[in-house]
Order: structure tokens, then sequence, then C-alpha cells
């Protein structure tokens, strides 16, 4: 039975995936490539952020420092060297490195403690970055932040449209396979009671620290596809309201299924473009956040397990039901032939 459920999962992934690699070629828009790309790379980071919050149990406020050193190390890499493939590659691999680096220094330092620790110091390191780069204007132009050139793949929106597609969908199947493993199973069993996992013999910072680093190479990876759409960077992607985007996706989708972040993402990129569409008839619509916090509110008090959390145990429900209905004909079939 699980093996067919989880082979039935697959099959609808892949269906959905499959839809999403038509829609181009069914519906010729710049608009929707653009639109769909950033949804793509949202849900990247988005996946990156569940893996802490979703199977560890671990609260992360500056999670998007990691998405900043990507988007910074691509920016920077293109507008001094050039822009060429190999150089925006070179630029995610200095990214996923720095990445590696520092959520594996703050993971050292602060996931022995409570997780509240590990969220201040993230939160910190995080404005610490940013304030480095609104400073260092010599190399990221401060706040004004600085254009640059990209690839030709790049530039082309139909075919980078397919690249942080295919790019979603590897590391969408990565991060499922690595939740599904044995490490990952550790990490579900620290996320519901870190206390058992401990006592069981487990060495509870060791899996942690792993953890975040995958967080962080993950985050620093979409970052950088996320400069790559722009072609333009500024401080502000260093900044808190990036990690409250992954959180708010996170929560809509449904904390701990990573599909559930590819859902939530677009859910919340959808509506941020509609409302600011919107904005052109009445100016309140200008204060879109105003209605994402109320979206927020909606989701937690009637789906608080978000959408693909409800969807199962719907589906969870309707089993049970149909348990009990075959239980009930087999006793009725047995007083019958009694």
């Amino acid at each position: 039975m699980v093996r067919k459920a989880g082979s039935l999962q697959t099959r609808l992934f892949l269906v959905f995936f499959l839809s999403l690699a038509i829609l181009p070629l069914i519906y010729d828009s710049r608009s929707l490539y653009i639109l769909c790309t950033q949804i793509f790379i949202f849900a990247i980071f988005a996946m990156s952020y569940d893996l802490l919050l979703g199977y560890t149990g671990i609260v992360s406020f500056g999670h998007g420092m990691f998405f900043g050193i990507g988007a910074y190390s691509v920016a920077i890499f293109m507008k001094n060297f050039g822009a060429t493939t190999g150089n925006f590659l070179f630029g995610i691999l200095v990214a996923v490195v720095i990445a590696a680096i520092i959520s594996y220094a703050i993971g050292m330092l602060s996931l022995r403690l409570k997780s509240h620790f590990y969220a201040m110091l993230t939160l910190a390191v995080s404005q610490l970055l940013f304030v480095v780069a609104e400073k260092w204007r010599s190399l990221t132009a401060g706040g004004d932040g600085f254009t640059f050139s990209v690839p030709d793949f790049i530039r082309d929106r139909f075919s980078f449209y397919y690249v942080c597609l295919l790019a979603m969908i590897v590391l969408f199947f990565v991060l499922r396979h690595f939740v599904q493993s044995p490490l990952g199973k550790v990490l579900k069993a620290i996320g519901q009671n870190e206390q058992r996992a401990e006592a069981l013999g487990y060495q509870i910072i060791n899996y942690k620290v792993i953890v975040s680093v995958v967080a962080g190479v993950i985050a620093a990876i979409s970052g950088g596809l996320y400069a790559g759409m722009l072609r333009f960077v500024n401080t502000t992607v260093f900044s808190i309201e990036i990690t409250l985007d992954a959180l708010l996706m996170t929560m809509i989708g449904g904390i701990g299924t990573l599909f559930g972040s590819i859902l939530g993402s677009g859910v919340v990129e959808i509506a941020h473009d509609g409302l600011t569409s919107l904005a052109k008839v009445h100016p309140i619509f200008e204060r879109w956040i105003i209605f994402m916090g109320l979206l927020y509110i909606v989701v937690v008090l009637i789906f608080p397990s978000g959408i693909t959390g409800s969807f199962n145990n719907w589906l969870e429900q309707r089993k049970k039901v149909r348990m009990q209905q075959k239980e009930i004909q087999m006793e009725e079939a047995g007083k019958k032939a009694g």
C-alpha cells in the first residue's frame, strides 16, 4: 500500500511538471514566462526553508541571507568578469561554497542550544550582511544596486523558463530523496521529539548542522537564479521580507511537504502579481502586503496544515471511511451467513 501510494504521488508530480513544461508551447506570453520563472525560483527557496522548519523544526529569521549571497555572487561575477555561461555557473558555485561555510559556522555556534538561538543568530548575521552590502558601495553599489549583462540563455525568457523549471524539478526530487532517506527520517524524528531522538543515541547537533548546510546551499542557488532573472541586484535581497516570503509560502503550501512549497510559491507570487496590477484600479492595492497578511491569517485559521496537508488529511479521512464501510459490510455478510 505504501509503495502504491508513493508511485501514485510520483506519477501525479510528473504530470504536474509535464504540464508546466508544455505550458509555454500552448500559451506564448513574455509576462507568463517571467511570472512562472519567479514562481520556480521562489519554490526552490521555499523548499530550502521547509527543510529547516517543516522537517527539523528549526526556525530561521535570516534564511534570506543565503538567497542574497547567491544573488550578489552571480551579479558580481557577471559585472566584473563578463556575461558568459561559465561565469554564471562559477558565481553560483562560489555562492554555494560561501553559503555552506556560513551555515556550517552558524549551525555549530547555535544549534547546540535551543532553536530560537539559531533564529536570532541567523537574523543578526543577515542584518550584518545587509549593512556590509549597504556600506561596501565600491563592490555592491549600496541600496542603489547595479545592473549587469547575462548570457544569451538567460536573456531569452523562453529558454530561462526551462532552465528554472528544470532546476526546480531536479532539486525537488533530490530533496525528496533526501528527506525519505534514513538521514531524513532522523530529521523528522528530531522535529517531532528532539529529546526522544537524542535518547535513542543520535548526535542531534550533527544532523541539524547537515540540514542547515543543505538548506543554505539550496537557498543560494535560488538567489543566483533570481539575480539572473532580474539582471539587477541591490540590498533588498538581504531583507527579512525575503525570509518572511519563504515562511508564508511554506505555511500556505503545507509545512513538511516540499511539494507544498511549490504550490505556496505559486499562490503567493500570483496573488502578488494580481494585487500589484489592481493598484491601477484603486490605490489601496498598492499596500498589497496587507492582503498577503490577511491571506496568511485565513490559511492559518481555516487550513492550518496548508494546501497539501489539508489534501492529505482529506485523503486519509476518505481511506478511514472506506475501511469502516468495508468492516461494516463484512460484519453484515457474516451475520447473514450465520
